[in-house]
């Protein structure tokens, strides 16, 4: 019996029949509808991710025309955090991702890539942006993580959540989640602001959503206040994950309960919010095989293009959306989940 070679979610090598290969691909896309509550894949599109999947070749790509553009998160710090620890300057990283690696769009930001601790640095965040835009072309947006926790005791103002909701203390966790929430609206306004003016082409909101509701309301907010302060920013939201955790579980948006929205609902309240991309972001199971974890996520996917007003640019880095949790993912991996979630979603960007 043909045995075809494929990758674990953990980026380890191993072989699947076309029995278990075909049963991986209907058992991601039915995982996905039955959490989210949204159609699973066509018997045709099943078909076409088992051509994928099946082929013998080691790397595979997009038919001529079906090109999407190349936007990058925290571009300034990867060739330091990867194994290669490449020791280059953030404003030389912009310029290899534009000249060498074909970016479509730089994203550049400091190190500790948060806003809280930012704030207190924004003028020299100002003159590096500066002199990044000088010497690149691509558009530049600026980014940076809500990152909700960096706003609790011993380092921020807040009390911490995590440690009252053991004692029971739930009302103090909310209550201090919604103190967290009023800092980092003011944190990301200020230094949006001040990066826009400075030149950025654009804010990246990266990683939204991962302390949970009030981390993903913080953000949205804060778009908000950006989209009426300045009409024509453009502004980036990438998640977190594919489900928007309930740690405060009452917050809500434009009479949306925030707690609980899978990426087509998130798109909805990042539309309303003012967001001109949007970035669904798709857990990884180390424990399945790449073809049931891509099958999954282009199921979660492919309702965010199709009701979206706004371009759809997939979160497709280590561990997200089909792509290994691995240093450097192995690149057959990465090529067939970035095949098929181009040609079927028909998503703008990855």
């Amino acid at each position: 019996m043909e045995k075809f070679h494929m990758r674990m979610g953990d980026g380890s090598a191993t072989e699947l029949s076309e029995s278990e290969l075909r049963r991986d691909l209907e058992d991601g896309t039915k995982d996905a509808a039955e959490r989210a509550k949204i159609p699973p894949l066509s018997q045709n599109e099943l078909a076409y991710l088992f051509d994928v999947y099946s082929s013998p070749a080691r790397f595979v790509g997009v038919d001529r025309g079906n090109e999407v553009i190349f936007s990058y998160d925290n571009g300034a710090g990867k060739s330091k955090e990867d194994i290669t620890e490449i020791p280059l300057h953030r404003v030389q990283e912009a310029q290899v991702y534009e000249k060498f690696l074909g970016a479509d769009m730089a994203d550049f930001g400091h190190i500790d890539y948060s806003f809280k601790p930012v704030k207190s640095i924004v003028t020299f965040e100002q003159q590096a942006l500066e002199y990044a835009l000088l010497v690149t072309t691509v558009p530049m947006f600026y980014g940076s993580q809500p990152n909700l926790g960096s706003y609790t005791q011993p380092d921020g103002p807040c009390p911490n959540p995590m440690e009252l909701l053991p004692q029971g203390k739930i009302a103090e966790a909310r209550a201090a989640q919604e103190e967290m929430m009023e800092h980092a609206v003011k944190d990301m306004v200020y230094v949006g602001s001040a990066m826009y003016e400075s030149g950025a082409d654009g804010i990246n909101f990266d990683t939204t959503g991962a302390a949970g509701d009030a981390d993903f309301l913080a953000t949205l907010r804060a778009v908000e206040i950006l989209r009426k302060k300045y009409p024509q920013i453009a502004m980036m939201v990438g998640m977190a994950g594919e489900f928007i955790l309930g740690m405060h579980g009452e917050l809500t948006y434009d009479g949306v309960r925030v707690a609980g929205l899978y990426p087509h609902k998130q798109l909805e309240l990042v539309e309303k919010a003012g967001a001109t991309i949007f970035g669904p972001a798709i857990n990884i199971n180390t424990d399945r095989s790449g073809a049931w974890n891509v099958a999954r996520a282009v199921t979660f996917v492919k309702p965010c293009v199709e009701n979206s007003n706004i371009p759809v640019h997939a979160n497709m880095g280590m561990g997200l959306s089909g792509i290994p949790m691995a240093d450097c993912p192995p690149v057959d991996a990465v090529s067939r989940a970035s095949k098929a979630m181009v040609e079927i979603t028909r998503l703008d960007g990855l």
